[in-house]
């Protein structure tokens, strides 16, 4: 996808139930603008999350095999992540993957220890600072992550060894809509045919 969300090297952020010695946050539910650094690009989309559901709508469309999508629903409940292809009326759905996982609780995948820095004020809001060090794949990172004191939600994430940062902005919590995270009224989900089942 051209809008990944994987961190450097394939070091990828995954929402998890709470690291050793820090407290398992509710399921929170919020909507928010994201916006993602690497090496001088800034890429957008507005997301909103409720519990293990995540919507995403992209500010510039994602390519995919079938088209060009502007939304994505990730669905951790059912491991599937759907794009929407609205000139098809069709659903694309793939397997959920970590690198298509926002860092929303904390917890990095492959994290070998985690350190206090102090308190912190992000996007206006009272947070905790902590370095992370993680090992994914043999790949050793260190990350600063900023995570909310009152909703225990990752707010900002960012890497010390590369350039390359993931932060919420303008981040509201609010009951979201269910049907924000559900297939579509009108859309059909798309069927893969194999080779073989073409050929009779």
């Amino acid at each position: 996808m051209s809008f990944s969300l994987c961190l450097p090297g394939g070091l990828c952020a995954v929402a998890q139930d709470g690291m050793p010695g820090l407290p398992i946050p509710p399921q929170a539910e919020f909507s928010a603008s994201l916006v993602k650094r690497v090496e001088g690009r800034r890429f957008e989309a507005q997301v909103f999350a409720k519990g293990d559901r995540i919507r995403l709508e992209y500010k510039y469309a994602v390519k995919t095999e079938l088209g060009y999508s502007s939304i994505e629903i990730i669905r951790l409940d059912k491991r599937e992540s759907w794009f929407l292809l609205a000139q098809r009326r069709q659903i694309l759905p793939v397997p959920v993957k970590p690198e298509e996982i926002l860092p929303i609780q904390p917890g990095l995948a492959g994290e070998k220890s985690r350190a206090l820095v102090g308190d912190a004020v992000t996007i206006g809001r009272p947070s905790t600072l902590y370095e992370v060090r993680v090992d994914y794949n043999g790949r050793n990172e260190r990350f600063y992550e900023w995570v909310d004191v009152e909703t225990g939600v990752v707010l900002k994430l960012v890497s010390q060894d590369r350039e390359w940062s993931i932060e919420y902005l303008r981040i509201r919590f609010s009951p979201q809509p269910e049907y924000y995270f559900d297939e579509p009224t009108g859309y059909k989900r798309w069927v893969p045919t194999s080779s073989s089942q073409e050929r009779g």
